[in-house]
């Protein structure tokens, strides 16, 4: 799995005009499910993320992660991030993982980083979404398991 983490102020997310989730102090995380992923690769991710120290301590410091700061996350499914760029100018999009085991890995991600103890919100998965976030530093970090 693939994602990109921003560390937020604010993050909210829209479909057809309304509001459908949102976070406040914490992450946004884009991720996408990618061809042969697995829970395992889900579960690998959501660890790492939710451990993660992009959170500033007393000192100024980057040393506390999401759980430490107890942040909230907004997960909106990204399949362009499996986005194959190498040959011409239209991007490919063969290495996402098909939209049924897509949409199931996306909403067990979400599923178990909110079991971690992080108060989680989701997009609409294969929706039409607007985004918007206040970026916090911007502190944003790419991340494959």
């Amino acid at each position: 799995m693939r994602a990109v983490v921003q560390r937020v102020r604010h993050a909210q997310v829209h479909v057809d005009g309304a509001l459908i989730g949102e976070c406040g102090h914490g992450v946004m995380i884009l991720v996408c499910a990618m061809q042969g992923d697995t829970t395992d690769n889900a579960n690998a991710l959501v660890d790492k993320i939710a451990k993660l120290r992009i959170f500033k301590d007393d000192a100024g410091k980057m040393n506390r992660s999401l759980l430490d700061a107890e942040g909230s996350a907004l997960v909106i499914s990204q399949f362009t991030l499996a986005a194959d760029t190498s040959r011409g100018n239209r991007p490919g999009f063969s290495a996402a993982a098909a939209p049924d085991e897509g949409e199931k890995l996306y909403e067990y991600f979400a599923a178990r980083l909110a079991a971690q103890g992080v108060p989680t919100q989701t997009g609409q998965f294969g929706a039409d979404m607007a985004v918007s976030l206040v970026n916090d530093g911007p502190v944003t970090i790419q991340i494959e398991r």
